[in-house]
């Protein structure tokens, strides 16, 4: 079973964010049409892109749409198929890093030094290893080759 195609839409030039979305998609269309998938899994897809081609109010409310079924989507095959886009791990590990390693160091360093304004120095440095780990794992996802090549920017 094959994926389907986006509707083209000839007016979708004037509007800068609405393109960038949907070329986003189109190219995750196009990355995802490369991979062997199963047939639950390619109907899921076929029924957001059913969704988003049915859509023909305005700009905004495709532009949800969009956004909304790449999100559904990207999650499926996460979930399913180990497959992630590139710096998932980093971004994911990123904000971890910041909660996990930050705001500990942070409140080690203002209660070992008597000022809690200390506090902030914890985040950068969690930040940075969040950083670090993030980015060993989508490494290790592309020489597995699940790494689709596609880079989500909202």
């Amino acid at each position: 079973m094959d994926i389907k195609e986006l509707k083209n839409r000839p007016d979708i030039d004037q509007h800068k964010k609405l393109y960038a979305s949907y070329a986003q998609f189109d190219k995750l269309l196009v990355e995802l049409r490369t991979k062997e998938l199963p047939n639950e899994t390619v109907n899921s897809v076929n029924d957001g892109i059913d969704q988003i081609n049915s859509v023909s109010e305005s700009e905004k409310v495709l532009r949800r749409q969009i956004n909304k079924t790449q999100s559904r989507i990207i999650k499926l095959i996460e979930k399913e198929h180990k497959l992630v886009t590139k710096n998932h791990y980093r971004n994911t590990w990123l904000a971890v890093g910041m909660a996990a390693f930050g705001i500990p160091l942070g409140v080690a360093f203002g209660a070992s030094l008597g000022n809690m304004a200390f506090l902030g120095i914890g985040l950068p440095i969690g930040m940075a290893i969040g950083i670090a780990v993030g980015t060993g794992m989508d490494k290790k996802a592309f020489e597995e080759g699940r790494q689709i090549d596609l880079e989500i920017k909202h």
